[in-house]
């Protein structure tokens, strides 16, 4: 989970709300003080945790509880609301309408550009785009074959040449850059802000006049992501801004809060090393995740990668009523695995990152998938389709039949129960917030 510290922080703070017997001026003032403390924590900037929480105590002193609310529920909206439009409110839509749609990436050395100039391509062409990557960067020894590389393992044409002049390289592809729905330039970054830099990205900007610039900024960069951001969008007018490294440990709120210095939103976030690690940024969703409450939207975005509708509709259907069958659960992992960590899919679901879930159950290997499919080929049609049967006699026939230990067999059939488990907690919830805050007992 992304802001995992901040995350655990500020669910502790709904937990005071829903234990607490009344809500009162002692109640609101230590509701404010666990939020300063927990964003200040997260690395987000004093000022900026000053400004947010006087909002949200301003709004729970001056607003009336609306009807069908309890005054505890109406603490927790200003408070996801609020958090909500601290990260830009409603999510950045890119509409590539122009052709070639341009985007030019930029930010210091070691920020992630090139990496996020391949995942932005993926991102495009999942969407039915013609991309190209353009290499900029003149001045890293290794960072035109680096993109190369990128592209390579994406399919994605990349326009390179060994110049030291990066308008020169810009300018030798003109002719090409027509052919694509959108171009990504990676430009050159530093060890720290320069004249340097600074005057090639001014120049680059006016060369190229790209439809975005997006600054990309690490998560582990604290609140130096502040005078970062501030000089980028002095020097090339900030459109965007995409933190990366928001899986590792870092506290990652200076990076979250470049966005309120640049008035540029935060359009992704990079969640992981492999291509596909990014993800559209809804801070809804986002600020959902954070407080336990989860991310349908990003959930169903991620499933619209691995399944059809119809197979997702049926699927669905089978899980919600409890009818699956093993075959089901087998392949349902398997999608999963392929939407990518387990853990990263439950802060997703409404209500789940609440439940104390084993953590076994969230850390299926591909190792155990290969081996309960086997398994399942020793199986009857009876046992594949009500796994219940399967008794102590049973276990031992298949384990014997399949060549694996009776232990497999056995953490196979847990896995379903627990599945099952899961499903029957979840049963009921349609996603709104009033019911969201009923599952997770704060009302």
């Amino acid at each position: 989970m992304v802001l995992e510290k901040l995350s655990a922080s500020l669910k502790g703070t709904l937990q005071k709300i829903a234990q607490s017997v009344f809500v009162d001026d002692k109640l609101i003032n230590e509701l404010v003080k666990d939020i300063q403390r927990a964003l200040i924590q997260g690395d987000v900037n004093l000022r900026l945790v000053s400004t947010l929480t006087s909002k949200i105590k301003e709004r729970i002193k001056s607003t009336e509880t609306p009807a069908g609310l309890t005054k505890k529920e109406h603490l927790i909206n200003i408070v996801y609301e609020e958090l909500v439009a601290f990260l830009g409110g409603e999510p950045y839509k890119i509409e590539v309408k122009s052709r070639p749609y341009q985007i030019m990436l930029v930010g210091l050395f070691g920020s992630g550009k090139t990496t996020t100039a391949g995942k932005l391509a993926k991102h495009f062409m999942k969407r039915g785009l013609k991309v190209a990557l353009v290499g900029l960067d003149v001045h890293r020894p290794a960072a035109m074959d680096q993109l190369e590389q990128v592209g390579k393992s994406i399919k994605v044409p990349v326009f390179t040449e060994r110049k030291k002049d990066a308008v020169d390289i810009y300018n030798s592809f003109r002719q090409e850059y027509n052919k694509f729905d959108v171009v990504i330039f990676d430009t050159a970054g530093r060890d720290a802000l320069s004249d340097d830099l600074i005057k090639e990205i001014k120049l680059l900007g006016s060369t190229i006049s790209p439809n975005e610039t997006f600054l990309v900024i690490s998560a582990d960069i604290g609140q130096a992501a502040q005078k970062q951001a501030e000089a980028f969008h002095e020097s090339c007018k900030i459109t965007g801004v995409i933190p990366t490294k928001m899986d590792g440990t870092a506290k990652a709120g200076g990076a979250l809060s470049a966005c309120a210095v640049t008035k540029a939103p935060i359009v992704f976030i990079g969640v992981g090393e492999k291509v596909d690690d990014l993800e559209p940024f809804n801070p809804k969703g986002f600020v959902g995740r954070l407080l336990g409450m989860g991310d349908l939207e990003a959930l169903l975005e991620k499933a619209r990668e691995v399944y059809t509708e119809e197979e997702a509709e049926d699927l669905g259907k089978k899980f919600l009523k409890g009818e699956f069958s093993l075959l089901d659960l087998y392949e349902q992992m398997s999608a999963m695995k392929k939407m990518g960590s387990l853990s990263k899919l439950v802060d997703m679901i409404p209500g789940f990152s609440q439940m104390k879930l084993p953590k076994e159950a969230l850390e299926v290997q591909e190792g155990k998938l290969e081996k309960w499919k086997i398994a399942m080929q020793s199986m009857t049609q009876g046992e594949l389709e009500d796994p219940e049967i399967i008794t102590a006699s049973r276990i031992d026939r298949i384990a014997h039949g399949s060549g694996l230990d009776a232990k497999d067999i056995r953490e196979l059939i847990k896995q379903y129960r627990q599945s099952k488990k899961m499903v029957k907690m979840l049963k009921g919830s349609k996603g709104d917030m009033s019911k969201m805050m009923k599952k997770m007992k704060l009302a």
